[in-house]
């Protein structure tokens, strides 16, 4: 039975840290994956959980980077991983299999957004590949690791940017139709939350629970595409560059961003729900596709029919089947 889309009071809210949503939990012999776990939001996700005593694994496609950045963090593990390269995903699942390890919690945190056209080498859209199809096929291979878990969480990292727009089932790819940047990653986070709808309906019968969230506007490299003119104008800089912080009007810190993540893959708050969007470490009120509210989720992104269809579409994209 699904979980009503509707806040549960949690008692945390917009100004909450990471390490606040993870407090009094132990997480002792829980394994996670954290992709995008040695930077911005990703990086306090990683920190937050091993803090909780889990070990992360962090794949990355910059093993410098991530090794400077987690040089100081305990029980991490970096490994190799390419969510636009198909076969990259299938390596690292492959090796993590292998190691016969249970996998508790999978954070599906690495994105890209408002990138020109490009796409990948099986021809998909870049933003759609790597924020949803990378992560799809990545979940499906490692079915196996979540099962043996006795009990495992999927989080995946959406935005307040579904709003821009739906999936397009027809043409996800941009081959009809004109591209536009803003749409595409609109899409893609559109998609991050159906797929936690559709893979919640899935892994529930066998204790595993998908979750996707909007993380609140933070400052980090996921702006690489965007001018100066441009983050200006979004209003999360002040006219010297500097990020302005402000958690009611969803403009925070990484440590904040971070904390829905954390709080979906550890709260006991949410035990035996699944498949819902979450804000501000709390369910998200769901909102008619006219609201003119900027947080909440819409239809188009919550829908069991959009979401099953979606699930089959990936399937034929990225070759990857849970059967």
């Amino acid at each position: 039975m699904a979980t009503a889309q509707t806040p549960i009071h949690s008692g945390f809210g917009a100004a909450t840290t990471a390490a606040e949503a993870v407090r009094g939990r132990d997480l002792t012999g829980k394994v996670a994956i954290v992709t995008g776990g040695y930077a911005g939001m990703g990086l306090e996700i990683t920190k937050a959980l091993t803090s909780a005593g889990a070990t992360v694994v962090v794949p990355a496609r910059d093993h410098q980077k991530a090794e400077q950045a987690l040089a100081s963090v305990e029980r991490v593990e970096l490994e190799a991983l390419d969510l636009m390269d198909a076969a990259s995903v299938d390596g690292f699942a492959d090796r993590f299999l292998a190691s016969g390890r249970a996998l508790h919690l999978l954070v599906n945190n690495a994105g890209i957004m408002y990138s020109p056209l490009i796409r990948d080498a099986r021809g998909n859209e870049s933003q759609f590949s790597t924020n949803h199809l990378g992560h799809f096929q990545l979940a499906v291979r490692l079915w196996p690791a979540l099962l043996r878990a006795g009990g495992a969480r999927v989080v995946s990292v959406s935005s307040r940017g579904h709003l821009f727009a739906g999936v397009d089932l027809d043409d996800p790819n941009f081959e009809t139709r004109a591209y536009d940047r803003r749409i595409a990653y609109g899409q893609s986070k559109s998609a991050n939350a159906l797929c936690a709808v559709a893979l919640d309906a899935r892994g529930a019968p066998n204790g595993i629970r998908a979750f996707s969230l909007h993380p609140g506007g933070v400052i980090t490299d996921l702006t690489r595409y965007m001018s100066a003119e441009e983050i200006r104008a979004s209003g999360f800089v002040d006219a010297e560059g500097r990020p302005v912080i402000d958690p009611a009007r969803n403009m925070k810190t990484a440590e904040q961003g971070a904390a829905t993540a954390v709080w979906c893959a550890t709260s006991p708050q949410l035990d035996g729900l699944g498949g819902v969007y979450c804000e501000n470490c709390d369910i998200a009120a769901a909102f008619p596709a006219d609201s003119t509210e900027m947080l909440g989720v819409r239809p188009w992104a919550m829908d069991p029919q959009l979401a099953d269809r979606l699930w089959t579409l990936s399937e034929r994209l990225t070759s990857a089947s849970l059967g």
